[in-house]
C-alpha cells in the first residue's frame, strides 16, 4: 500500500515522504538537520529508515538541508543535472542523476519524474507508484503544460500547489518585482490554476487531494480549501492542506 505524508510545506521548508513496503523516500528537505529529524519524529519514522532522497530543484526552502541529511544518514540523492550543478551545498553520500524521460525504480516505488515551469536549473516533480496506486506531486510551477496533464491523469492522489490567492498577491506588501516572479509563468501556482488544472484532469479515482505550498502572506487557507473543492465539483473528506508548522499526516491509497 502506497502512503505519504508531508513534514512541512510552504515558503520556509518543503519535504514530504512517499512510503511503500520496505521503501521510504524524502522528496525535497528545506529544514535544518535537527529541524527535519524533529518532523520525522512526529510522523513516527526515523531518518535511518529512508531509502533515498529526491530533490524536484535547487531552491533552499527545498534543498537547503538535503547535503547534510545526506552525509549524516549516508543517503543517495536523486536529482536532476541542472539542480546539481545549482546547488549550494551539493557533497552528497552518494548521487544519482534523473533523466527526465526515463522512470527510475527505488525498491517498492516506481518514479516518473516530469518537467516543469519554474525559475530554478532543471526543476522536475513526480508521480510516484506503487504498482497499483499512484501519488501526483505538482508543486514550484507558474504554469501547467499538456505534458503536466498527462502525467496526472487518473492518479489516486494529487499534491498540488495553491501558493497564492491573485488578489492578496497583487494587494500585499510585495516588490512589484516579486509578484511578477510569483504569479509568472515560471512562479507558483494560484489557488485559481490550481482550479482550472483539476478541471483538466480525470478525477475519477482521486482518492485525496492535498493542496500544497500555501504562501503564509499571500493566501488564506480557507481559500486554498474552496478553490480545491471547486475544482472537483464540491466538497470532500478527501481533500487536506498541509501546512508550514504541522505538514501533513499519514494517508493512505488504496
Amino acid at each position: 500500500m502506497l502512503r505519504f505524508a508531508s513534514l512541512g510545506s510552504g515558503s520556509q521548508g518543503n519535504a514530504s515522504l512517499v512510503e511503500c513496503g520496505s521503501t521510504r523516500i524524502l522528496i525535497d528537505c528545506g529544514f535544518s538537520l535537527i529541524e527535519t529529524e524533529r518532523r520525522l519524529q512526529r510522523l513516527g519514522c526515523s531518518a535511518n529508515s529512508l531509502s533515498a532522497i529526491l530533490v524536484t530543484h535547487e531552491h533552499a526552502d527545498h534543498a537547503a538541508g538535503v547535503g547534510r541529511l545526506s552525509r549524516r544518514y549516508q543517503l543517495p540523492v536523486y536529482l536532476t543535472v541542472g539542480s546539481f550543478n545549482a546547488m549550494r551545498d551539493r557533497q552528497f553520500a552518494q548521487t544519482q542523476f534523473i533523466n527526465l524521460k526515463q522512470k527510475l525504480t527505488l525498491g517498492d516505488l516506481e518514479i516518473t519524474p516530469f518537467s516543469v515551469h519554474h525559475d530554478a536549473r532543471e526543476p522536475c516533480q513526480f508521480i510516484i507508484s506503487d504498482g497499483a496506486a499512484s501519488l501526483g506531486i505538482l508543486t514550484d510551477t507558474g504554469s501547467y503544460t499538456e505534458d503536466i496533464l498527462r502525467h496526472l491523469d487518473n492518479v489516486q492522489g494529487l499534491m498540488l500547489e495553491c501558493n497564492y490567492e491573485t488578489e492578496l498577491l497583487m494587494q500585499g506588501s510585495y516588490p512589484y518585482l516579486l509578484k511578477q516572479r510569483v504569479s509568472g509563468a515560471y512562479g507558483h501556482l494560484s489557488n485559481q490554476q490550481a482550479l482550472e488544472l483539476l478541471k483538466k484532469i480525470s478525477i475519477d479515482r482521486l482518492q485525496y487531494l492535498v493542496g500544497m505550498h500555501l504562501s503564509e502572506v499571500n493566501n488564506l487557507p480557507a481559500h486554498a480549501y474552496q478553490a480545491l473543492c471547486k475544482g472537483v465539483g464540491g466538497e470532500s473528506e478527501g481533500i487536506k492542506l498541509a501546512s508550514q508548522q504541522e505538514g501533513l499526516g499519514w494517508h493512505s491509497l488504496s
